[in-house]
């Protein structure tokens, strides 16, 4: 049986997707952004810092939702639009990770995100 999950405790849905999909313990994440969940606007004008910081409570939040955490993620995408930032990014990303557990991941640049986005995020995890 599939679940829906939904929080609005980060960013909705701007186009027709679901923010992530439970099916037993597997959960695929949608893609999040850096923006803000109750504005909706993209956060940190360029600065990577803070767009990345948005964008991972997005995804903390959107797992917490589907009942586990971030340590429960075993890959991660990362688009950026401009690989020369992804030192910025890692600084923010580790944080987000307890007893230096890091999922699998790939980063990639990209022409162009969504509403003016320089990054995006999407993700799969596991619930035991």
């Amino acid at each position: 049986m599939k679940e829906i999950i939904f929080t609005k405790n980060a960013t909705s849905p701007t186009a027709p997707y679901s923010q992530g999909v439970k099916t037993g313990g597997y959960v695929a994440l949608a893609g999040v952004c850096g923006d803000d969940p109750v504005t909706g606007e993209i956060m940190g004008g360029g600065d990577m810092k803070i767009e990345a910081k948005y964008a991972l409570d997005n995804l903390k939040a959107t797992i917490e939702a589907a009942g586990g955490c971030m340590n429960d993620i075993v890959k991660v995408r990362v688009f950026v639009n401009d690989i020369d930032k992804m030192d910025d990014f890692n600084s923010v990303y580790t944080n987000y990770f307890e007893n230096g557990y890091l999922p699998a991941r790939i980063a990639m640049e990209i022409v162009k995100l969504a509403g003016g986005a320089n990054l995006e995020i999407e993700a799969e995890a596991i619930i035991e």
